[in-house]
């Protein structure tokens, strides 16, 4: 499977975000975003992205600042030599007035992953920021990415280094929080390990009800989360992940990921929950042919760290959605 991550920034050191991404995905961050301020929004847009032969983007936006502001993420297209108009994602953050975009031929959205019908020449990539004073936004250091493939299913891969290593990652249960919405905070959940992780601690319901998307009724939308990590000083990226040797680059690293998973019975052994149509999860390492992670749906943090086979995770997260977050510090 092809898979790239493209990145646009400002305020952020180039060399820790290259460390942070995959070399098999990472793409050079060689031109600058436009930026433009208006009265109630401002407007982060990329520049031109060869994506040539993808055909599923995943986008992400993370800016420092504890400000409160409202999102939406936007994404155009060429095909045969033509752009499309610009298509938008759901909003993002505390409720706005975002005027709604028509429906775009040929490019569909799925909540938080767009996918064309046809693979593309090149793409572009916007962020539409709404706040009180919008001006404020664009100078914090913030990151833009976009994880483009071509939507085929990866494969089994090599074997994994013979050399097992651990991301010591702090255990939540999401069965600990509001029994109302316990079952469903995984994403929430994921998210508060890896800001323990990162020595950035938050309340679980906190977190939830900053992530919790109304207009969708989910906990679980992908680019809320990277948000969440943005308004608390760190970086992050969305990324469909090829093959289990970039995930172990990361783990390798010390860069845990939340990845989502779906599994029917029986398809993941010892699994906290024994099926599941969307699930994420903290990969924390590997130790031979299994791999550790962290799983929000056991029932007490003593039994959150889990080791699951890789052949079977390979097959229940990189053989389908394959997405994971990868959330770091710079």
């Amino acid at each position: 499977m092809s898979s790239a991550l493209w990145v646009a920034t400002a305020g952020m050191p180039e060399p820790a975000l290259l460390d942070a991404i995959p070399p098999a995905c990472r793409r050079p961050l060689d031109a600058p975003a436009s930026v433009q301020i208006g009265p109630d929004e401002a407007l982060v847009e990329s520049p031109i992205w060869p994506a040539a032969g993808a055909t599923h983007f995943v986008p992400a936006f993370a800016v420092h600042t504890t400000v409160p502001f409202s999102a939406r993420l936007e994404l155009c297209v060429r095909l045969d030599g033509a752009w499309t108009p610009w298509a938008g994602g759901v909003s993002l953050g505390p409720a706005s007035s975002f005027d709604p975009l028509p429906p775009v031929e040929g490019l569909g959205i799925d909540v938080d992953v767009f996918r064309t019908r046809s693979a593309v020449e090149a793409v572009r990539l916007r962020v539409r920021l709404r706040a009180p004073s919008p001006a404020a936004l664009p100078t914090a250091p913030w990151m833009l990415t976009l994880s483009s493939s071509d939507g085929s299913t990866s494969t089994r891969t090599a074997e994994a280094s013979a050399r097992g290593m651990r991301i010591d990652v702090p255990a939540r249960s999401q069965m600990e929080g509001d029994a109302a919405i316990a079952s469903r905070i995984c994403s929430p959940t994921c998210v508060a390990m890896l800001l323990d992780f990162w020595r950035r601690p938050v309340r679980l319901a906190e977190l939830a009800a900053e992530i919790f998307h109304p207009g969708t009724d989910l906990y679980g939308v992908w680019p809320a989360a990277i948000l969440a990590a943005g308004r608390r000083g760190l970086a992050g990226y969305l990324l469909r992940f090829p093959d289990w040797e970039s995930t172990q680059w990361c783990l390798a690293r010390g860069l845990p990921i939340v990845a989502s998973v779906r599994y029917g019975a029986g398809e993941l052994t010892g699994a906290a929950a024994p099926e599941t149509p969307g699930h994420l999860l903290v990969l924390t390492g590997w130790d031979g042919e299994d791999v550790l992670v962290n799983d929000p749906a056991a029932p007490t943090p003593a039994s959150v760290g889990r080791r699951y086979r890789r052949d079977e995770l390979e097959r229940v997260w990189l053989e389908r959605t394959g997405v994971g977050y990868v959330i770091f510090a710079v």
